[in-house]
């Protein structure tokens, strides 16, 4: 079982229930953790984790790069270059990396042949043992680099090694590359809200990726009591899909202040969250 969890809006409190839903599974089936927010992994914080037993660098996209010996200066490369990576320095031909691409434009319009199109680690895999014994898979992409979506699908392909009977993804926000690459092939889909204008709208971008994807769902209204006008109006729009409400509790910000699973806590969110877990299985229920 594959349970995304996802949010078209930043900050709504995905990681929270992520990591708290992780630990509420963890008591009953065995299962892996996966944070597929590979620009701003935090899912480990959640769980207490700021430093990972192994770590891999991976290469999930390639750039140019420069044969001074057989390099002649005569300029086509830049000429031609889409991203602007390609400049004269000196009178020599200089590429900048954080603004290559790989798209091999330039070898091919290179008369001399000096320019190769090399694979380059742009990114990493980290993996740990939460304090509450089950896996969380983390990855990384390096500043400035491109390929977020690949590096997801990677750290995919890595919990599937494990022996586990569920998987958590802890989504990106937005619906770019690594959100398309989190919830494709994901058999149940959480998705946390806010009530707010721009959470709502954001809501119903994502619903459209998982809908893309015919993958059942629910949702979730985090800070409900924040503004009840709006958190009434989406409650409307979930209808039967609604999977619970969690209230706004400082002692949420206490709990990744210190490194603590909120669930872990004596925060008020805790008994709706448990409520939320167990609806959640009875719609997973109903699925299989």
């Amino acid at each position: 079982m594959k349970i995304v969890v996802a949010s078209g809006k930043g900050g709504v409190g995905k990681s929270m229930l992520a990591s708290a839903l992780a630990l509420l599974f963890s008591k009953e089936r065995k299962i892996v953790a996966c944070d597929c927010d590979v620009d701003a992994p935090n899912l480990g914080l959640w769980l207490g984790i700021t430093e990972y037993d192994i770590i891999e660098k991976i290469s999930t996209s390639e750039k140019a790069f420069i044969n001074r010996k057989k390099c002649v200066n005569c300029e086509k490369c830049a000429k031609v270059c889409p991203y602007g990576a390609i400049e004269i320095k000196n009178g020599k031909i200089e590429i900048n990396h954080l603004l290559c691409e790989g798209c091999g434009v330039c070898q091919l319009v290179c008369p001399k042949g000096a320019i190769e199109i090399k694979p380059v680690k742009n990114g990493e895999i980290r993996i740990n043992t939460t304090k509450y014994n089950f896996p969380l898979i983390s990855g990384k992409l390096y500043p400035g680099e491109s390929g977020s979506g690949k590096i997801v699908e990677e750290l995919k392909r890595r919990a599937e090694e494990f022996d586990n009977e569920i998987t958590i993804f802890d989504s990106a926000a937005g619906i770019g590359c690594p959100v398309i690459a989190s919830v494709r092939g994901s058999d149940f889909a959480v998705l946390v809200t806010e009530p707010i204008p721009s959470a709502f709208f954001d809501l119903k971008r994502i619903l459209e990726v998982v809908n893309y994807f015919k993958i059942p769902y629910g949702i979730v209204i985090n800070k409900f009591d924040m503004n009840q006008r709006i958190s009434k109006k989406i409650e409307r729009f979930a209808g039967e899909k609604l999977l619970g409400k969690i209230s706004y509790d400082k002692k949420i910000v206490d709990c990744i202040v210190n490194l603590k699973p909120v669930i872990t806590s004596d925060s008020k969110v805790v008994v709706e969250i448990e409520k939320i877990f167990e609806k959640m299985k009875e719609k997973i229920g109903e699925k299989n």
